[in-house]
């Protein structure tokens, strides 16, 4: 035990200043950045214990600190604060972005707080009835994908693009096997995942398509200065949020937790708007909405990712199949079987008050390390990234690491696979608002749907 909290607070350390810092750049999108390099962590063979801390503690702090660019520069930190743009815009022009910023990111630690537990306890209310799940896997996933591809911004277009999107991967996964001699998996996996980023290159790289990506003057923003509102050290959420913030946040963690096959971002929208229509004064709603939308954005991806884990081992929900994948999949090392909806994974390595102890442990690190620095260096960081980060170079090093991958996986076919997808999920994404929970719901649909509606005839 000792060995395991050693693994789980050194990864839980490595994740959360790695994804605080990841978090300041704008569009870096949860699933394009989380995913891979948690993948690349399982692969290396890092314990379970380890594994876990990482990806709790990365998803944590990257939703505490992308507020930053959020609320003082009105560009969304990635997906899950695109909920958040339209009233932190407001507070901006109110003169108060600072308080957007410091109301979004006490309640996101709040409600991680509450997540651990709550998810655990909802998966340990699902274990008894587990068995009777695996056996409807197949079922399940194809309801949780149209549900899910429903509650997208897509809609009905994202629900009729499943069909084509599912054969899509069933003819390639069928092509790779016969050409390799065994399956593709984290292929697909990385295609999904940064789609739209090569939805944009091969934009950039059309005379047309590079017209719609031009831009014609240099943005311009404007900082408000880090004061200091607290005493002592560390600043505590509680004493930021005011009693009646620190309830509807609480509240819609819970909700949000327990309601896990939902797609996050629909979760945000609907937990801030529930919430906020109960208060009156304009500026009270806005500073409200901040925090229970951000403390949403923490605790469904707490929940999806914990819920499945603890209870199945399979990812049912958009989290577990979007940026968490690599925890329930990734080959040799974690598997689900399409035949059978089994598999061996984090599921199968932890118990049930490891995931409580290792998960609290991995927010309370990213608590620790997040929280004060955003509390205090917004406007320096803000502003350094701004001045000295290239987007580029960013872009360069992730191309690099989904190349290594998957040449280890399958060589330039597993390439062209990744790339195939990634159009085509990239396009879907930017054209017709079906996100990439949705595209992993179809793929693990074309796993085990298909073959169980094969099976059929």
């Amino acid at each position: 035990m000792i060995e395991s909290l050693m693994w789980a607070l050194a990864m839980g350390l490595i994740g959360a200043v790695a994804f605080s810092a990841i978090g300041l750049v704008s569009g870096t999108d949860e699933t394009a950045v989380v995913a891979p390099i948690t993948l690349l962590v399982v692969l290396l063979g890092v314990p379970a214990a380890g594994i876990i801390s990482f990806f709790l503690a990365a998803v944590v702090s990257k939703h505490i600190t992308h507020a930053i660019p959020t609320t003082l520069l009105g560009i969304p930190g990635d997906t899950m604060a695109v909920p958040l743009l339209e009233d932190a815009q407001m507070l901006r022009e109110l003169g108060v972005p600072h308080i957007a910023l410091r109301k979004a990111i006490s309640g996101g630690v709040l409600s991680a707080f509450i997540a651990v537990p709550l998810a655990v306890l909802f998966g340990v209310l699902l274990t008894p009835i587990a068995d009777e799940i695996t056996d409807l896997a197949p079922w399940i996933f194809a309801g949780a994908a149209l549900l899910i591809a429903y509650t997208s911004r897509g809609r009905w277009a994202a629900v009729a693009a499943l069909f084509p999107f599912v054969l899509l991967v069933v003819g390639l996964s069928a092509f790779a096997t016969q050409q390799l001699g065994h399956g593709l998996s984290i292929s697909f996996f990385l295609g999904i995942a940064i789609g739209p980023l090569i939805a944009d290159l091969f934009l950039a790289m059309s005379p047309t398509g590079r017209r719609t990506l031009e831009r014609s003057e240099m943005a311009e923003f404007d900082l408000a200065p880090d004061v200091r509102t607290w005493k002592g050290r560390m600043p505590n959420p509680l004493t930021v949020l005011d009693r009646k913030q620190t309830a509807y946040t609480a509240a819609a963690a819970t909700v949000s937790s327990a309601t896990f096959v939902f797609s996050p971002v629909a979760m945000t929208v609907l937990m801030g708007e529930v919430f906020g229509s109960r208060i009156k004064n304009g500026y009270h709603r806005l500073t409200t909405m901040m925090s229970v939308k951000n403390g949403t954005t923490e605790s469904t991806y707490v929940a999806e990712t914990l819920i499945p884990l603890v209870a199945l081992g399979l990812p049912i929900s958009p989290m577990a199949a979007g940026p968490g994948a690599a925890l329930f999949n990734a080959p040799p090392r974690f598997t689900v079987d399409p035949a059978t909806g089994e598999g061996h994974n984090l599921h199968d390595l932890l118990t049930t008050w490891e995931f409580l102890v290792f998960g609290l442990l991995a927010v309370a690190i990213a608590s620790l390390i997040a929280y004060p620095f955003a509390m205090t260096n917004a406007h320096r960081a803000a502003s350094w990234v701004m001045r000295n980060v290239s987007h580029e170079a960013i872009i360069g090093a992730f191309a690099g690491l989904i190349l290594v991958i998957c040449l280890y996986e399958g060589g330039i076919l597993a390439i062209l696979v990744t790339l195939t997808v990634g159009l085509v999920g990239g396009t879907m994404s930017k054209l017709f608002g079906v996100h990439s929970g949705v595209q992993f719901m179809g793929f693990y649909a074309a796993l085990l749907t298909v073959p169980a509606i094969l099976a059929l005839g």
